[in-house]
């Protein structure tokens, strides 16, 4: 198998792990009309109506024992789904795979943003929406919050108009709030994105949420905002 099919194995491969993440509406692919449609009959009330507030609660992720154990905890929306991400057996289980050393490479381009890993997605789709609100962790003694993130939306690339303010979590911590536009190439779209990072004492967290489009980033941003309601220390 040549660079190129190995490369596209190991895509679908991580799209699994990953939820969808190398297809999503976060990375350069695009869903069906037909399943963006459904999705938004299912629960989208556009952008308007939801920026701004907090949606019900589904339950708290971030202690040990919850659906992704993590340096700090917090609500997430009624319906959105978490899963774990074991990033590094899956950087291992990549490399060592038939890809080799390219299919490792691709693996960390999804896994890996900046000085952070993916450690936990939480899929809308259940909600009724397409897209995500992933968390990275980065380890102990890296820079400040303010520093984690720009390195964040650097390594994306292709990103635009970042808007950066210091905010403070309902559950007391300060941190650095993003707001920017991401253009994908490939599709030759823009689309809004927002990130917040806090420092913990077992390294910097980055919450991010995406979105297919700008549309559906704002009609998901009441999670988001749920979420930071929420945050504290695990």
């Amino acid at each position: 198998m040549g660079s190129v099919g190995g490369r596209a194995v190991v895509a679908v491969a991580l799209a699994a792990v990953l939820g969808g993440c190398a297809e999503s509406a976060d990375a350069d692919g695009k869903k069906a009309s037909g399943a963006s449609a459904s999705a938004k009959g299912a629960g989208h009330t556009g952008s308007g109506a939801t920026t701004g507030t907090a949606s019900a609660s589904g339950g708290t992720i971030g202690a040990a024992g919850s659906d992704c154990p993590l340096p700090v905890r917090f609500g997430i929306a009624r319906h959105w789904k978490a899963k774990s991400i074991d990033a590094e057996a899956e950087l291992s289980k990549a490399s060592k795979g038939s890809g080799g050393a390219p299919a490792g490479a691709l693996a960390d381009s999804f896994l890996r943003q900046g000085p952070v890993t993916a450690a936990c997605e939480i899929d809308a789709k259940p909600a009724g929406h397409i897209g995500f609100l992933r968390v990275w962790t980065g380890r102990h003694g890296n820079a400040d919050a303010g520093t984690v993130l720009r390195q964040f939306v650097a390594a994306e690339e292709n990103t635009s108009k970042a808007t950066y303010r210091t905010v403070r979590t309902g559950g007391g911590l300060s941190g650095v709030e993003v707001e920017y536009l991401y253009t994908s190439k490939l599709l030759e779209e823009t689309k809004k994105e927002t990130a917040l990072a806090v420092s913990t004492p077992d390294g910097p967290v980055v919450l991010h949420l995406g979105g297919m489009d700008t549309e559906e980033h704002e009609a998901m941003r009441p999670a988001y905002e749920l979420a930071k309601q929420t945050l504290t220390s695990a």
